[in-house]
């Protein structure tokens, strides 16, 4: 479900979860927000800075990261939540194994503003 708008309402079945480039698992998009998945990423170091176009807010499941955005460094662990605007340079060290959930505005899957850093 893509770019559902107006009185529309749609659904999206867990099996016809489309997997991004880097790990993410596309959920539900409407024309002005869209919902992604962070399942289980594995520790790692974190990807060089980038700044995106779109507005992320974010809400950790489980597990443990670092949220490193300009000059703050913000841990997140199970039940917290965060924000990065749109035009900020940051990145995700994961600590634990780490799910969560984000919301993107405007939907980042459109136009590949989601496509990993070159």
């Amino acid at each position: 479900m893509s770019g559902t708008s107006g009185s529309r309402v749609g659904k999206v079945e867990a099996a016809a979860v489309a997997a991004g480039r880097m790990g993410q698992r596309k959920l539900a998009a409407g024309s002005r927000v869209a919902m992604r998945l962070w399942a289980a990423q594995q520790p790692s170091e974190g990807e060089p800075e980038v700044a995106r176009e779109y507005e992320t807010v974010g809400y950790a499941v489980s597990g443990r990261a670092r949220l490193r955005a300009e000059d703050q460094t913000i841990e997140l662990g199970p039940g917290d939540s965060w924000v990065v605007p749109a035009g900020v340079s940051h990145t995700y060290e994961i600590l634990e194994p780490f799910t969560a959930v984000e919301a993107t505005s405007p939907p980042a899957q459109e136009a590949d503003r989601d496509a990993p850093p070159s």
